[in-house]
């Protein structure tokens, strides 16, 4: 009986925190010079990270431009790509792109530090990729715009919002965040993770 409760008890512990240490898919750390022929990158690279799974081998590079600065123009752009690789080629499959334009005041499109990761929350055998983001355009203290965008193969789940900023000792401005469709119909392990992510990142 005593191993019967223990069992039950580590199963709900699992359940609760949604198994996510089990459920993490390892990632290889590359660098610009390890990338295929084949892959071009468009502003700075923030992270190259590699994996396999049921798809083959995966390759994810983040990067940025920074602030963008012309006579006409001020602006900042963001790139995500995925490409499966194979000794003949590189294909990407996907790409998440961003920015802000037209901005005469502070400007920002960028990751958020150490949270690119892929789990495999569903057990399928293909890597969930998460990738957390702000954007903002503004002259006075103010949240940001906040994306937390999931991949799994092809298909794209949205969360989208503003970071929080606090004013006072009670007050704070910001930190509502909607999901699109694909998450409002997921699992509910998609949506218990993504709304654990933001509650993590949110504060600015």
């Amino acid at each position: 009986m005593f191993k019967i409760a223990i069992s039950i008890f580590s199963l709900f512990i699992c359940i609760t925190n949604l198994c996510i240490a089990q459920s993490k898919i390892k990632l290889n750390t590359l660098s610009k010079k390890d990338l295929p022929k084949g892959i071009t990158v468009k502003g700075n690279i923030k992270s190259i990270v590699q994996w396999t799974d049921k798809l083959g081998n995966n390759i994810v590079v983040t990067s940025e431009t920074g602030i963008i600065e012309n006579q006409e123009d001020r602006s900042a752009e963001l790139y995500a790509h995925h490409y499966l690789v194979t000794p003949a080629n590189a294909l990407q499959t996907w790409k998440v792109y961003d920015y802000i334009k037209n901005c005469p005041v502070d400007l920002e499109a960028q990751f958020i530090e150490n949270t690119l990761e892929v789990t495999d929350l569903n057990s399928d055998g293909v890597g969930e990729t998460w990738i957390l983001y702000t954007t903002v355009c503004h002259g006075d203290v103010s949240p940001s715009d906040m994306k937390i965008i999931m991949v799994e193969g092809v298909k794209k789940y949205t969360m989208r919002g503003q970071t929080r900023i606090k004013l006072s000792a009670k007050e704070y401005l910001g930190g509502e965040y909607k999901f699109d469709n694909a998450f409002k119909d997921a699992p509910n392990l998609f949506r218990d993770l993504a709304e654990q992510k933001w509650k993590k990142f949110m504060n600015q």
